[in-house]
């Protein structure tokens, strides 16, 4: 019996399913299953945007008179939104000496907190100048 399974908890049928198949699970002391309930993480469309978006400012924009990889904007972005939501940041020293921002992953993201992430690098961008490039080729975002 196949043991791992995602249910969507969009109706009262799929939610009867997931009961069903919890109550059919078998139970074992020393290795036990994991039933876990959490938010649904941040959605596909979400993400390729939000690549899209960190691309789009990588072209157009320069930092500290650098061109940054789209990457490193990404990295910039995530922590500029945490302080700016009040997650605040984490600076450690890194195993070589070196500063390292740990930062909150965007695949652990909810739906919600990614739309916060796409709304400020939106505002971000278009108060700096970004035409962000839909997928019709025409731009959004211009002044």
């Amino acid at each position: 019996m196949e043991h791992k399974r995602k249910y969507f908890l969009r109706t009262e049928k799929i939610k009867n399913n997931a009961l069903e198949f919890v109550k059919a699970l078998p139970i074992d002391e020393k290795k036990p299953l994991v039933v876990e309930v959490k938010p649904i993480t941040r959605n596909l469309e979400q993400n390729a945007k939000f690549h899209a978006m960190c691309g789009d400012i990588a072209k157009q924009v320069q930092f500290n008179g650098e061109w940054l990889p789209l990457e490193a904007w990404k990295v910039l972005l995530i922590s500029a939104h945490a302080e700016a939501t009040k997650e605040g940041s984490c600076l450690v020293t890194g195993l070589e000496g070196e500063l390292v921002n740990i930062r909150e992953s965007t695949a652990q993201m909810s739906v919600k907190r990614m739309a916060s992430l796409i709304e400020y690098a939106t505002s971000w961008g278009v108060s700096n100048g970004v035409q962000f490039l839909m997928t019709d080729g025409n731009f959004w975002g211009v002044k």
